[in-house]
């Protein structure tokens, strides 16, 4: 069994991120930490000036609440909110954590998978630790 689990949360969709956890809670030991990781992509300049001021602020403060109500839920668990490109971001997390296992949900691969790539399949690809990819 694994003692420092990763579990990047994408909230596109709930059922998802529910069994993302639910594995995690599975696989996890009995004095193991679960982290629930959600990754804020940067908005483009040109972008942001179309929001609200306090949109980035207000944005995080819903994730970081949604995270902490999902890993109360846990027990050992705790909700992060980062800011970065999503795959680097989960790798390099991972990385100065000492994770054991990343638990990533994933999407059915379809055309434009084959040409940049999926957040999961580049973690797959480069974490230096067990991945666990639920479909």
């Amino acid at each position: 069994m694994y003692k420092k689990i990763l579990v990047p949360i994408a909230f596109d969709s709930d059922a998802k991120a529910e069994a993302a956890v639910a594995v995690a809670r599975e696989l996890a030991d009995d004095d193991a930490t679960i982290t629930l990781l959600h990754v804020m992509e940067h908005i483009p300049g040109y972008a942001i000036s179309y929001m609200p001021p306090d949109y980035l602020a207000q944005s995080r403060a819903a994730v970081q609440s949604e995270l902490e109500a999902m890993a109360s839920k846990l027990g050992h668990a705790t909700g992060i909110v980062v800011e970065g490109h999503s795959g680097r971001t989960i790798l390099d997390y991972a990385e100065d954590n000492g994770t054991d296992l990343i638990v990533i949900a994933s999407h059915r691969p379809g055309m434009g998978d084959l040409l940049m790539g999926s957040t999961a399949t580049q973690v797959v690809r480069h974490a230096k630790c067990a991945v666990h990819v639920l479909r």
